[in-house]
């Protein structure tokens, strides 16, 4: 398969196929009235769904508190923390949340990969950041959704003379991936595939990162959102997945009262659950450096202090002097933190200042080991596959951010790297050279870029990039399915017996940004990443890592 830029691929084999259409191409306003009938009866259906969880703190009958008995075995305790902005951060997120668990000896609680930014932290150095309580349940009620959430349908229909692809899909929403000219009514001349999506979007974070090295030297318990959900709220995960909303409006209700509860709503609950209101603004965690309780060194200046009515400081703690086994919090079956983010700011650690165990080999260890958490190996092996099968020879990576946050203003200083990395490779190596391009940037917008320029010299540069719609892609997507590794996760001691029964999720979150890691990992002739982007940190780390050979 070839994947250069001039290329675009075919349909993937995540879609059940159904006969294939055939139309005259002198009627293509018949096959459109058919498409947008269908789409629209279908998309009907799914506005039976009910809306996710509104909640309205003020309006929200009393439901009694209790503590789910059936949750692991005698025991055992749990921690639960709120990840939130895009996968690099969440990873990042996800690393410090095994390190709390080990030190606290809690099962960790694992949560799903969240949409990007679906759950924004806000700024630790403004001292401007959700409140805990309100951080854990938007995480929860997205966690939720992801679980309800279903792709209803897809139709393909391409003219395969034109190389045009059209996707109608759920949301009534067509996607577009034309060779560079305007879009003409012969997307509608030629039904190349009629297919039904059923499935949920949740994927695990351990769907995606590999922890088998941590599980097989029992450094940390692990157990599935999912799992501990289905337990602690008391309720059947499956009902999740239906469409008929007259059904689930208890189910709803439980779930939406679950979720305040482990949220902090109500408060701390006996030892039923610790609610931690320790936030960046507040606390930077420590362990066993000798500086409990002392005043952190970054502190809000007078004038933030005036603007933003700040009266607390930032000290340093103790995380198991304060949440271990001989504190409150230690007693409490459930640990709920906010963010476990964190990131150095003028001389300090915004928030988790945990970097040697030296008097714990055993956290000192698990350190070492979580700096870097590899993909699955379904992941790593496609990553090298492109590499070895597609692209064939010695090549760069380039991963341009150009369109999120503050990377849409620096785009000059992006490129300037890469034609400086290419203009030294023109000069020692043999031509063309092969660029594997990873970026956020559409191709149909690569014109009048320097992007644009590098795909017009064929004769210097062959660029290749990867696309949610290549079947690699999609193979990738059911290989994760099938191989379920978060469900593998749960401790000896879950008693929970309704593992297989959740909802098969066969349209997974989007998997295409770890593949282009990977793929970047392998890049023989160099790496050029955007300067400040926790994506391009997490590609030269895998390259350190020598993660491709």
């Amino acid at each position: 398969m070839d994947s250069t830029v001039h290329h675009f691929s075919r349909g993937t084999s995540k879609w059940r196929k159904r006969p294939t259409f055939h139309h005259n191409y002198r009627t293509p306003l018949l096959a459109f009235f058919f498409i947008i009938i269908v789409a629209l009866f279908i998309f009907s259906k799914t506005l039976i769904s009910p809306s996710l969880l509104s909640l309205s703190l003020n309006s929200r009958p009393p439901l009694p508190l209790r503590c789910a008995n059936n949750v692991g075995g005698s025991g055992e305790k749990f921690l639960w923390y709120a990840p939130h902005s895009g996968f690099s951060n969440q990873l990042s997120e996800f690393k410090n949340a095994i390190l709390m668990a080990a030190i606290l000896n809690r099962t960790l609680i694992v949560p799903p990969v969240l949409d990007h930014h679906a759950v924004a932290l806000g700024s630790c150095p403004k001292f401007r950041v959700l409140d805990p309580n309100e951080l854990r349940f938007k995480v929860w009620n997205h966690s939720i959704e992801l679980i309800r959430d279903r792709r209803q349908f897809a139709i393909i229909i391409s003219v395969p003379k034109r190389k045009k692809r059209c996707i109608f899909e759920g949301e009534i929403k067509l996607i577009l991936t034309l060779v560079p000219d305007k879009y003409t009514a012969a997307c509608y001349m030629y039904i190349e595939n009629f297919a039904f999506l059923d499935g949920c979007r949740y994927i695990s974070m351990a769907d995606i990162i590999d922890l088998s090295s941590l599980v097989s030297a029992s450094a940390v318990r692990f157990i599935d959102l999912r799992v501990f959900v289905s337990m602690w709220c008391g309720v059947n995960l499956n009902l999740a997945c239906g469409a008929d909303s007259s059904k689930h409006s208890t189910f709803l209700e439980k779930l939406k009262q679950c979720g305040l509860l482990l949220s902090g709503y109500d408060g701390n609950v006996d030892t039923c659950l610790f609610a931690s209101q320790e936030d960046c603004r507040t606390t930077v965690w420590t362990y066993q450096k000798n500086d409990d309780g002392a005043f952190d060194s970054f502190q809000a200046d007078d004038e933030l202090k005036k603007k933003r009515k700040i009266s607390f400081l930032r000290k340093r703690k103790d995380v198991y002097n304060s949440l271990g086994p001989d504190s409150a919090a230690g007693q409490a079956t459930v640990l709920a933190f906010g963010s476990l983010f964190t990131a150095s700011y003028k001389g300090s650690e915004s928030h988790i200042d945990i970097h040697e165990a030296p008097r714990d080999q055993r956290i000192q260890s698990l350190i070492q080991k979580i700096e870097f958490l590899p993909f699955v190996s379904e992941i790593l092996n496609a990553g090298k596959k492109f590499a070895l099968q597609t692209i064939k020879a010695p090549f760069l990576c380039a991963q341009l951010r150009l369109l999120d946050g503050q990377f849409k203003n620096h785009w000059k200083g992006t490129f300037l790297a890469m034609k400086q990395k290419l203009d030294l490779l023109k000069q020692k190596g043999s031509l063309p050279i092969h660029v594997f391009v990873m970026t956020d940037l559409p191709q149909l917008n690569w014109t009048g870029s320097y992007l644009g320029d590098l795909a017009k010299d064929s004769d210097v540069f062959k660029l290749f990039v990867l696309r949610e719609e290549d079947e690699l892609v999609a193979e990738t997507a059911k290989k994760l399915v099938n191989a379920g590794h978060s469900m593998k996760l749960q401790s000896v001691s879950s008693n929970f017996v309704g593992r297989e029964q959740q909802c098969n999720a066969l349209s997974l979150a989007d998997i295409l940004l770890y593949m282009e890691e990977t793929i970047c990992s392998c890049a023989s002739l160099g790496f050029v990443g955007t300067a400040g982007s926790t994506i391009a940190e997490s590609i030269e780390l895998m390259r350190k890592n020598s993660i491709c050979s």
